[in-house]
């Protein structure tokens, strides 16, 4: 039964907009993808009109609080997004936990790069016996490596080597000495 099947006074009208509004926050919140206005109007059994009003006001009401996130309407349904203001912050956490965790796939593809650079991904795969571009560009995208120039194999074109920024955080350089099998290490 919609609030315009049945005459209410007042602050119950006002009581069930609340409650179908949190309801809404609650649906929108553990969604994937955009929530659709028609689909929120089935579940709250209410028109989709009034649905895409409470949305509007919600999304009104979080701009006027300056949160830090909002509610858009996108492909056709609605979601939550973070505040563009906010974006340096958000990214910041986002790499700081990238790179807080690295699986063991590549932390070995990591250890063979440091080892053997500058090293062609097909030197990277015949050493893994896997395919190792994801990984690689994992490594990339997060700055532990990058293209540096050609790898010493004839088998490939661009080698990779660990980046200067990731190595001097670990006190070694790409440019120093290549470590290797006849490496001596200082005591």
């Amino acid at each position: 039964m919609s609030m315009n099947d049945e005459i209410i006074d007042d602050t119950e009208r006002d009581a069930r907009v609340a409650e179908y509004k949190r309801a809404i926050e609650a649906i929108v919140l553990v969604a994937h993808d955009p929530v659709p206005h028609e689909l929120l109007a089935q579940l709250l059994e209410q028109p989709t009109a009034l649905v895409e009003q409470w949305c509007d006001e919600l999304a009104q009401q979080y701009a006027h609080d300056r949160n830090g996130f909002e509610m858009k309407r996108v492909a056709g349904g609605v979601r939550y997004q973070t505040a563009p203001d906010l974006a340096a912050y958000v990214e910041r956490f986002l790499l700081h936990d990238q790179r807080a965790r690295l699986s063991g796939a590549a932390l070995e593809t990591l250890a063979i790069v440091a080892y053997k650079q500058p090293i062609s991904r097909a030197q990277v795969a015949a050493i893994r016996g896997v395919d190792p571009d994801g990984v690689l560009r994992t490594l990339q995208a997060r700055g532990y490596i990058d293209e540096i120039g050609r790898a010493t194999s004839h088998d490939a074109g661009r080698g990779v080597g660990t980046s200067n920024g990731r190595c001097s955080a670990v006190g070694r350089r790409r440019h120093r000495a290549r470590i290797g099998p006849t490496a001596r290490i200082a005591r």
